[in-house]
């Protein structure tokens, strides 16, 4: 008991000292918040096991407890280096936060560094699994024997593992070529999201309503689809108005110029009216207006689509469209003769 108070004490004597080294230099601090449960008990553990190497303990109960302890020193071991892979990460993204305006660079970074750090854990889970293995009486024997005998279990276990490596592979890729990145607006079998988080294995997209898409990284290198924010947010959005050929274009475009002019979402970079189809019933207006992201995009284009309506229902009612009926003069002559 003696010498587990004193690992206790020295523990907390070291996290304190790194939290006080934390002040200048942050990987500390991160580590302490992120490992400070691990490495007590991966102390612990070493205190016991040294102290069991000086017990004479026969028996199989002796070697069984030998051996739970250098299973538990591997994994408290992992965690530590995975808490240490954290506090990198901590560190990265710290330096680089997403709350500054422009965040394209920090988002870039972000999602490299979490990517890699993900993998890294799974990286350091398998090592850690095989160190294991090592350890156990017969694993090896029984590894040997199933590779001998089992040619088609190991076709279909690699088969099994192929997603596995191959979304761990394509991870990679997107971490470093950045065709998606932490907070990208995408569009997605139609559903239109933001990249909420991404993983060693899949992305999770946030989708408008709330809902939330899980997507294999394997699919974002396979298939095709949009990114709206791949290098700036900036974006262009439409409203189409189908109007009666009696509309009076002039003073529709002042409104639009007002409309949009007024609005604290549009940016000032685009502002166009265009008629851009006709028919034999109407034609189809087109209004074009700009947003510094596809948030306030959505927002101004429903403002000036409301705003445009209540103009033309105040001022032109007349231009929305109608079908029209005519009938020849000889039918209504014929129609309004009286019958013999």
């Amino acid at each position: 008991m003696l010498g587990l108070a004193i690992v206790y004490g020295l523990h907390a004597l070291g996290a304190r000292v790194l939290k006080r080294l934390g002040r200048s230099q942050v990987f500390f601090s991160y580590f302490v918040d992120q490992g400070f449960q691990v490495t007590r008990w991966l102390l612990w553990l070493i205190w016991l096991r040294i102290w069991f190497s000086g017990v004479d303990a026969k028996g199989h109960w002796a070697v069984l407890f030998a051996l739970l302890m250098n299973v538990a020193m591997i994994v408290l071991i992992v965690l530590t280096l995975m808490a240490v892979v954290e506090a990198v990460a901590g560190v990265v993204v710290q330096a680089n936060p997403l709350s500054n305006k422009d965040n394209l660079k920090a988002r870039r970074i972000y999602t490299q560094t979490r990517v890699l750090a993900r993998s890294t854990h799974l990286v350091l889970a398998v090592l850690g699994l095989a160190f294991i293995l090592l350890v156990l009486p017969g694993a090896k024997q029984i590894g040997a024997s199933l590779l001998a005998s089992a040619g088609v279990a190991g076709l279909v276990a690699g088969m099994a593992a192929r997603p596995v490596v191959g979304n761990f592979i394509a991870g990679l890729q997107l971490a470093f070529t950045q065709p998606i990145r932490i907070d990208d607006v995408v569009i997605i079998e139609g559903e239109w999201g933001r990249i909420e988080e991404m993983t060693a294995t899949y992305v999770v997209v946030k989708i408008w309503d709330e809902r939330r898409l899980i997507v294999p990284l394997q699919w974002f290198v396979e298939n095709v689809f949009q990114n709206w924010t791949h290098h700036t947010a900036d974006l262009i959005g439409t409203v189409f108005l189908w109007l009666d050929y009696k509309a009076d274009l002039v003073p529709l475009k002042a409104e639009f110029e007002r409309l949009s002019g007024s609005h604290p979402l549009w940016d000032q970079r685009v502002r166009v009216m265009q008629v851009t189809e006709t028919t034999e019933w109407g034609m189809q207006v087109r209004f074009l207006v700009s947003a510094a992201d596809s948030g306030q995009l959505f927002d101004l284009r429903c403002a000036v689509r409301e705003g445009l309506i209540t103009y033309l229902a105040q001022h032109q009612p007349q231009t929305f469209v109608r079908w029209r009926t005519e009938e020849e003069s000889t039918i209504k002559t014929a129609t309004s003769q009286p019958l013999p």
